[in-house]
């Protein structure tokens, strides 16, 4: 069988490649690898998917007598899928495959896993760090000290940031990265407020979290945290009105998907005390513009889309997604199926 690991530079082909040695027998399997440029140039859309490196040309070459290829960010187009009739499966080594055509997929009789929780640990780290930056001004006490200047004006009682301690923080999503901020955040002594409306309410209580509306939880919270999957229904999720149900001086996170967020109100919410501080490492342009309006507002704190990129996770999702090409080899059923409308296992 011949399997193309179609890496980049942080799930690289090598590790895909150690981690399939893991699963299958070396006699018989031949392992092709591709690096694409991801994240040393940003990835955008191709041709109908998202967030995708490199070319279709580039892919349709590399994929050439592959029957199954593991991937992160490769664009699996409908021309892809055209082009090498001989694939069988796709294993795409992130929480949803937003780089692949399913519609184009199944027609091709291509079966796609993907590798959800993969990035749940470290982006629930990252979000509480950068909960803690940007009440805590750390980016901007940083700043000014390394050119020179003592902030000591950041210690003043108009100045000074506020405490987890006894902070109510609302979580807007309760999924695997929702549930890992929730505990860490309870550990800090918060009163955690979530909006999720699938996740079981008494559930929920058991983790120690008050289930409440979205609109509740803005008025209530002294920290917002965005943690829902992007969808057609939570697309701009947080916009105008919604921003202005918020806590006067309340402090926004997303560490999620640009998608959730309207960023048109912010620099003025920002300017005006209506948002006291404003914290992202996702965008709904990547990377955002030179004259973003954002880059001059006050009190934000930003990172290049950061959150899930640790080697625990690289390691993490290359096991999940060879331990999926495993099960195809062996003919069982797939874990972590995106387009069940295909027939699992092996098509040999």
């Amino acid at each position: 069988m011949r399997v193309l690991a179609a890496g980049d530079h942080f799930i690289t082909p090598e590790l895909i490649a150690a981690a399939l040695l893991d699963q299958l027998d070396p006699d018989g399997l031949d392992i092709g690898e591709l690096t694409l440029p991801w994240p040393h140039e940003p990835f955008g859309p191709v041709d109908g998917v998202s967030e995708a490196s490199g070319t279709e040309e580039q892919l349709i070459e590399a994929l050439l007598d592959a029957e199954v290829c593991v991937t992160q960010t490769a664009p699996f187009t409908e021309r892809v899928f055209a082009a090498r009739p001989e694939l069988r499966m796709v294993a795409v080594a992130r929480d949803g495959p937003v780089n692949v055509d399913l519609v184009a997929a199944a027609r091709a009789g291509v079966a796609v896993s993907f590798a959800p929780g993969r990035n749940a640990v470290a982006a629930a780290e990252f979000t509480i760090g950068m909960m803690l930056a940007a009440m805590r001004r750390i980016p901007t006490a940083h700043a000014e000290l390394r050119a020179g200047r003592w902030p000591g004006d950041l210690s003043a009682y108009q100045e000074a940031g506020g405490e987890l301690d006894g902070a109510t923080v609302g979580l807007i999503g309760y999924g695997a990265v929702g549930r890992i901020v929730a505990r860490v955040l309870r550990a800090f002594g918060a009163r955690v407020l979530i909006a999720d409306p699938y996740t079981d309410g008494e559930a929920a209580r058991a983790d120690g979290v008050e289930p409440v509306k979205l609109d509740e939880l803005l008025v209530r919270s002294e920290i917002v945290s965005l943690h829902a999957r992007l969808t057609a229904e939570t697309r701009h999720l947080l916009d105008a009105g919604r921003l202005a149900r918020m806590r006067p001086g309340a402090v926004l996170v997303n560490t999620a998907s640009g998608g959730l967020l309207d960023y048109a109100p912010l620099p003025e919410a920002l300017r005006t005390g209506r948002l006291g501080a404003l914290a992202l490492d996702v965008y709904d342009i990547e990377p955002p513009p030179a004259d973003w309006p954002l880059h001059s507002a006050p009190n934000v704190v930003t990172t290049p889309h950061l959150a899930g990129a640790t080697r625990q996770t690289a390691h993490r999702a290359a096991a999940v997604t060879a331990a999926e090409v495993g099960r195809y080899a062996r003919g069982e059923r797939l874990h972590h199926l995106a387009n069940p409308e295909v027939t699992e296992g092996s098509k040999r």
